[in-house]
């Protein structure tokens, strides 16, 4: 089946510190969604506070111009590290085979990333995907689920079959 669905992606930067000019994770993100055909509706930069967080996901989840919103930054262990819990708060759905794998493949490269957090879920039609907030670690996971993405976002629209 040919795969008709634009990917309409959000970049959500997840910081208390960065700021547009050095935002080299979105940045970074924005291009490999750019290349994989993606057309990027947005691109924000959110505090690390859980509420903040989660009520900015639940808006962007909310617009119908969007189908995925791909977080990077605070899935570690630091205490302003909210992102994989304020993406649970708001998503009816895990789609926990995508950050296992992203953890998996990129396990091969450092150990470092059995200490990402990250989850990956549904929330009305939108996928959401947290990726580490390096730009080596968004690069690397993003490399991981790429393909599958334009499936992903055919199954969401309804536009394809299992």
């Amino acid at each position: 089946m040919v795969n008709d669905t634009k990917i309409k992606a959000i970049v959500v930067t997840v910081s208390d510190s960065r700021r547009e000019k050095d935002d080299v994770s979105g940045v970074t993100l924005v291009g490999l969604l750019l290349a994989i055909g993606a057309e990027i509706v947005d691109k924000i930069i959110v505090s690390d506070d859980f509420e903040d967080l989660r009520n900015t996901l639940y808006t962007l989840t909310e617009r119908e111009d969007v189908n995925l919103i791909i977080t990077t930054g605070g899935t570690g262990f630091a205490p302003r590290d909210n992102t994989p819990e304020a993406t649970r708060a708001i998503i009816e759905k895990e789609a926990s085979g995508l950050a296992e794998a992203m953890r998996s493949e990129t396990l091969k490269n450092t150990p470092m990333a059995m200490l990402s957090r990250g989850v990956c879920g549904i929330r009305n039609n939108t996928l959401i995907i947290n990726l580490p907030g390096s730009p080596k670690g968004v690069s690397e996971c993003f490399n991981v689920i790429k393909n599958v993405l334009p499936h992903a976002a055919s199954l969401l629209s309804g536009k394809a079959k299992h």
